[in-house]
């Protein structure tokens, strides 16, 4: 049996109502099952711990998740695709745009224009690639009511979209507390695997709003962190295994201890720090301007660039 031919029905000690409570729980290939833990499983399906290993090991065995080379790895980078901000100095800034299969933060205070940066990308993302877009949708978690569909609409005529589409290939959902923003991220795969839909870009605006508000107070710190690290695991998995875009924007604290420099530090620390690929810091600038300083990143050093928020988002110039 080959791996095409292999499917949730060939795993061992899955049966028809198994395989039914796995898709019905987001499990439905071969590749949601080997990168699953064994307590994913068991309080998904309700399966014991033994028959869960097995599910996992088998899926792991035929899909060969072992060592690869870098050639290999290299030619992976090559379906990598990136969507353009809008400003060729932002662009350059993150080696091109806003890469798939991994998670680019944005941090700033209020009116650094992270939401703008946010309603570019998920108009933009609709282009053709040759002009920078992915020929894809994006799904928008809105947790603090800013999304407008107006702006949406100004954005998709000044880049030559027709509004009523470029909206039509936006879903957006408002997420009330932490857990429904939560599930909000898990029912995406639904959306990709189950109705085909061509989602190459989720954004979470902002991504510590609910789990800075319900965890208040040093006591209840741990619980956030970890709730807020499974969180970022669900994006990174998302990412990796479709090849999407993750932009998520996060807000900031002041640091009563900072005497000089700017005391604005990010919300959900070294869980959020790690868990994303590409950390941009957002400030305003002078005469209407936005400043985006990269903060961090794998293969880029520390730079600055400046840019404007305009009718159609993000650009070089006013």
């Amino acid at each position: 049996m080959n791996k095409e031919e292999f499917t949730l029905k060939d795993l061992p000690g899955v049966g028809p109502a198994t395989v039914e409570k796995l898709q019905e729980a987001g499990y439905d290939n071969i590749l949601a099952i080997a990168v699953a833990s064994i307590s994913e499983l068991t309080n998904a399906v309700g399966v014991g711990e033994g028959v869960a290993r097995k599910m996992i090991q088998t899926a792991r065995s035929k899909l060969d998740m072992g060592f690869e080379t870098g050639i290999d790895l290299l030619e992976k980078r090559k379906n990598v695709f990136k969507i353009t901000s809008g400003s060729e100095a932002f662009d350059t800034l993150i080696g091109g745009g806003f890469e798939s299969g991994c998670i680019t933060e944005c941090f700033g205070a209020y009116g650094s224009s992270k939401t703008q940066i946010a309603n570019s990308l998920a108009v933009r993302v609709q282009l053709p690639k040759d002009k920078g877009g992915a020929d894809g949708m994006a799904v928008f978690i809105d947790t603090e009511g800013t999304f407008r569909p107006e702006r949406i609409k100004q954005i998709a005529e000044a880049v030559g979209i027709d509004a009523e589409e470029a909206l039509k290939n936006i879903r957006i959902a408002r997420a009330f507390n932490s857990d429904h923003q939560m599930i909000l991220v898990e029912k995406i795969e639904e959306l990709i695997t189950k109705e085909n839909l061509p989602i190459k870009l989720i954004i979470v605006d902002s991504l510590t709003s609910h789990f800075r508000a319900e965890f208040a107070g040093r006591g209840s710190l741990a619980e956030r962190q970890q709730k807020l690290n499974k969180h970022m695991h669900d994006l990174m998995k998302l990412s990796a295994n479709y090849n999407v875009a993750i932009y998520v924007t996060n807000q900031v604290m002041a640091r009563p201890d900072t005497f000089f420099g700017d005391p604005n530090e990010a919300i959900g620390g070294n869980i959020v720090g790690h868990n994303s690929t590409f950390r941009l810091y957002l400030r305003r600038g002078k005469k209407g301007s936005r400043v985006a300083k990269l903060v961090d990143s794998p293969n880029l050093p520390e730079a600055e660039a400046i840019f404007y928020i305009t009718e159609s988002g993000v650009r070089d110039e006013e």
